[in-house]
């Protein structure tokens, strides 16, 4: 992943490591002199990779002196990944910046300061650091209303991303546009980098029946946007019924090759079970199986969304079958764990931790579905859609967007039976896409 010589975050291995003692006895002197000068100048280049310092919207408006925002009263969607390269809030940037007036706060799923558990609804209240209202978007309203945006000229949208269809900051952002169209609010987005890059599209579009909070829009699972690109989208694409007047205040140094480690920006937790990085590149390959409740997939561990386990799996098996299938960028490892919370709370749980060899060859969000394959053949009087809640099933339809995979994948336990379908419209989306990029 990334530049030569550089080492994946994910296994800790360096191609190029000096650390090889046994190559450097069978050197000579000069050529050890000059290997420890190749050495270096690799080193220097790894040294100068790490310092690429992303400018994000943030940090571009500050350049600017908030010129879109001057003299207008500015609403604020955010939570505690709306800061700049040093880490300072989004909010206290806007409520100390001259001739920017901060009115009012906007919270999506998990809050404004970021303290509210998935799922859990947020009631209205005052940001104590700054005395500004606070008005949720993730309660009994989802999309603000005309009394919340009473006094608005403006509302900013600053949340950084993890680029999977069915977090729910995108949805917020979508709404929110709706709404500042309805009430002829201008729209600013300060985008952030998308962690999984701007390359990476996976699995279909949402079919009409489907629409959530957490498949909002008709895009693919994993998108390959950034918030700014899908703005720019959800307008041109027609996608609200009236376009707002919209701003993308664009980062610099950002290009569609990296990940989110290329940046060199500092990662702040998007919600509690996405606590670094390279959480959110796991996110997409087993979120869809998570919905169900039956096997955990490291949510109530150290792990999560890295792995998966069940009381009834045999950790040495189960990795050895689905090693065996020779899935590209993957490989698998036994593991066996008693989780703090959640699914298997308290119990002994084997099964597979997942770690991202090649980050660029790995299809992410078709991991989970092997899994269910491979646990079906080995376990089949435990197969998961004959023994998960079926309070869970509707869920999983919509997080995947279709019924489809559900009511096909069901009948034989095969990717096979649903793979044309998931791929079927990436390539369309890549195409169209295109033309909203902001970025190289």
């Amino acid at each position: 992943m990334g530049k030569m010589n550089k080492p994946d975050i994910l296994t800790g291995k360096n191609k190029y490591s000096t650390t090889d003692k046994p190559v450097f006895r069978k050197l000579g002197k000069l050529q050890l002199v000059s290997a420890f000068i190749i050495c270096g100048l690799i080193i220097s280049l790894h040294s100068s990779a790490q310092t690429i310092r992303v400018k994000t919207g943030i940090e571009v408006l500050k350049e600017s002196n908030f010129k879109i925002l001057q003299g207008k009263r500015v609403g604020l969607i955010t939570n505690p990944t709306g800061v700049d390269n040093n880490l300072k809030s989004t909010i206290d940037i806007l409520h100390e910046a001259s001739g920017v007036q901060l009115v009012a706060l906007y919270g999506p799923e998990h809050g404004v300061r970021g303290d509210v558990y998935a799922g859990d609804k947020i009631s209205d209240f005052r940001d104590t650091n700054t005395g500004v209202p606070v008005f949720s978007l993730y309660g009994a309203t989802r999309k603000p209303t005309t009394e919340m945006l009473q006094g608005v000229d403006v509302l900013v949208y600053d949340i950084q991303d993890i680029g999977c269809r069915s977090y729910t900051y995108i949805s917020t952002m979508y709404l929110a546009m709706q709404a500042a169209a309805e009430n002829d609010i201008e729209f600013v987005v300060l985008d952030r980098p998308n962690p999984l890059g701007g390359l990476k599209v996976e699995g279909n579009l949402v079919e009409e029946g489907f629409f959530s909070f957490v498949s909002q829009l008709k895009i693919p699972y994993v998108y390959g946007l950034t918030c700014g690109e899908l703005a720019d989208m959800i307008i041109g694409e027609r996608m609200i019924p009236k376009p707002c007047k919209l701003t993308v205040v664009k980062m610099k140094k950002w290009r569609r090759k990296m990940n989110f480690e290329d940046t060199a920006l500092p990662w702040v937790p998007t919600s509690p079970h996405i606590p670094f990085a390279h959480s959110a590149y796991f996110y997409p390959v087993s979120g869809i199986l998570g919905e169900l409740g039956y096997m955990s997939i490291g949510v109530g561990y150290t792990l999560p969304f890295e792995m998966i386990a069940a009381e009834w799996i045999m950790a040495e098996d189960f990795s050895a079958a689905l090693n065996a299938k020779q899935l590209p960028g993957i490989t698998f490892r036994p593991i066996h764990l008693k989780p703090y919370y959640s699914v298997g709370q308290g119990k002994n749980l084997q099964g597979v931790q997942i770690y991202l060899t090649d980050f660029q060859k790995a299809q992410l969000s078709e991991i989970q579905f092997h899994v269910m394959e491979v646990a079906a053949q080995l376990y089949p009087d435990k197969k998961v859609f004959d023994h998960a809640p079926e309070d869970r099933f509707d869920m999983f339809n919509k997080v995947s967007g279709s019924d489809f995979i559900k009511r096909e994948f069901s009948k034989n336990y095969s990717f096979a039976d649903i793979q044309n379908y998931w791929r079927k419209d990436v390539e369309s989306f890549r195409k169209l896409s295109k033309k909203y990029y902001l970025y190289k």
